[in-house]
């Protein structure tokens, strides 16, 4: 990557369109690039959250998510370019993890509870809103194989770490009044 990224001021995206890393360009309205937005939103999120006190499990879990919303968005952004089912295999053994020290569920909770829990809860609705964006982008053009599951399983993620996040901090879930 190199010199790649000496030069932030390029003006060639003052027409109203970006490069793509198939040297191709698209204008900055797409989906394709609405739905890359929405990753670097997350990741966004997710730096806020660790920017807060964490467990030392939940900070290297969210670092790994943060490399791989970096891997989707570059695959994204190069139509074509696989994404790794190792990927989602880590959110999978991540979410097994965390949620194995949970109680049960036995009614819906509010997004809440400590600052990082409910940090990770946005980053939570974030992920849900791009993964329907990457689903409505995934109805007119290919994109990558996993990557609609690996948003899904984002999202679960966020919900337990959060938990965890309240959990660890003694803090009592918000339960929903019906």
């Amino acid at each position: 990557m190199g010199n790649r990224l000496s030069k932030i001021v390029t003006r060639t995206g003052d027409n109203g369109t970006t490069g793509l890393a198939d040297g191709t360009r698209a204008e900055k309205s797409s989906l394709r690039i609405h739905v890359i937005g929405g990753l670097d939103e997350i990741n966004s999120h997710l730096g806020v959250l660790l920017a807060e006190t964490l467990p030392q499990d939940v900070r290297e879990v969210l670092l790994r998510v943060q490399n791989g919303l970096f891997d989707l968005g570059g695959a994204l952004s190069f139509p074509g370019a696989p994404f790794g089912e190792d990927r989602l295999a880590q959110l999978d053994a991540a979410i097994g993890q965390h949620n194995s020290a949970l109680p049960p569920l036995k009614e819906f909770i509010l997004p809440g509870g400590t600052r990082a829990a409910a940090l990770c809860h946005v980053a939570r609705a974030v992920a849900r809103r791009a993964e329907r964006d990457l689903a409505a982008l995934a109805h007119r053009e290919p994109v990558p194989g996993h990557g609609l599951p690996y948003l899904n399983r984002l999202s679960d993620l966020l919900f337990v770490l959060s938990r965890a996040i309240n959990r660890t901090a003694g803090q009592a879930e918000i339960m929903w009044m019906r």
